[in-house]
């Protein structure tokens, strides 16, 4: 295993900025996502790590070797697919074997042999090595494609979303077993992924894109308690985080937050030093706690329930709404009751109206 290494890394397609300068280091054994939307730059980069696309500038290396005008079969790289791209004309036992067989020079069939059934007995599926693709199920599939890449013991493994073509149900099974498979096998792996989900659970850190630029790099408690700016704190959570427009009050020790929704006491040292034209509130849903109150001017105008959870939006006398999260066993709420909200301060987000970049944050 390797780390990895982009230093100043820019690709252009024409006007399009698809990657900005971006520079980024993944450790030896790490497990890194590239999380971000479509056109982000997370497979843009994955491309130009794996030797599919030529950079337009900047440096990659793994370990120490520079790889950057290197072809992928010299880059010790082995890479998953989406669709995982199995022969279905051959069985499981010769796809595993399908890199040894290409090597020159090929290995003699008892250590292919050897190889192939050590990594069908890490992924449990040794008893499908006389099968065809079609013969087995998505998630054995996913297995197979991965022993294709174990067998070649790469310095660095890329997995571009390997698990989006399964059910979701199976999906979560998966996730468990990569990061199993991960912690067994200790291997550099980049992983890259729209799903939020799947990058909080399975992840070391997490790069998050945007628009070909790297939003914030971090563990997945930095990311989710931490955001560096708007979008990060949007988009990683199973909701979008409450933004709510308002203006700063009282002093350092006793900060609040003066919104249409009513004053929210901040955390003590969130007042800012540096004036700016004005501030936003994050909250995430989870961050609020609701009480029922027929007195109050707060009222819920809609109940969302999912589960083991209850999603109410709430809204007071203007046309500003909030979400929030509770616990359907414990709070009995139907849309038009009224309602009090209590934030815990220690989870909230300050922004900067202007540059949409956290000022401060709950938990210092």
């Amino acid at each position: 295993m390797s780390s990895v290494t982009f230093e100043a890394v820019s690709k252009h397609y024409g006007p399009v900025v698809a990657l900005d300068r971006l520079d980024l280091r993944v450790e030896e054994g790490e497990f890194v996502s590239l999380l971000g939307p479509s056109g982000s730059g997370k497979s843009t980069t994955l491309n130009l790590l794996a030797g599919l696309m030529d950079a337009d500038s900047g440096s990659i290396r793994i370990g120490t070797r520079e790889v950057s005008n290197l072809p992928p079969e010299q880059r010790d790289i082995a890479m998953v697919f989406q669709n995982y791209a199995l022969y279905p004309h051959l069985t499981v036992f010769e796809n595993i074997a399908f890199p040894l067989e290409a090597r020159k020079p090929r290995p003699d069939a008892a250590t292919i042999r050897t190889k192939v059934e050590r990594v069908a007995g890490t992924l449990g599926v040794a008893p499908l090595l006389a099968r065809y693709p079609k013969e087995i199920s998505g998630g054995q599939q996913q297995r197979v494609a991965l022993g294709r890449a174990m067998v070649r013991d790469p310095k660095v493994f890329l997995l571009d979303e390997p698990l989006s073509n399964l059910d979701a149900r199976l999906r979560i099974r998966m996730r468990r077993d990569l990061k199993a498979l991960h912690q067994k096998l200790g291997c550099t792996i980049v992983y890259v992924t729209h799903d939020q989900a799947e990058a909080m659970t399975l992840s070391s850190r997490i790069a998050v894109f945007d628009h070909g630029r790297l939003q914030q790099y971090g563990t997945p408690a930095d990311i989710y308690d931490r955001p560096a700016n708007i979008f990060v704190a949007n988009f990683v959570g199973d909701r979008e985080t409450n933004l709510l427009d308002g203006s700063l009050a009282g002093g350092p020790e006793a900060p609040v937050f003066l919104t249409p929704l009513g004053a929210i006491p901040l955390a003590p040292g969130m007042l800012p030093e540096r004036a700016e034209a004005g501030f936003r509130l994050g909250v995430r849903p989870e961050a609020i706690a609701v009480m029922p109150d027929p007195e109050a001017a707060l009222r819920v105008v809609l109940t969302e329930l999912a589960g083991a959870d209850l999603f109410l939006t709430v809204r007071g006398e203007g046309p500003e709404e909030i979400t929030v999260r509770a616990d359907p066993r414990a709070v009995r709420l139907a849309e038009g009751d009224g309602v009090r909200l209590h934030f815990d301060p220690a989870r909230l987000h300050l922004f900067s109206g202007e540059t949409g970049l956290a000022v401060a944050h709950g938990q210092g």
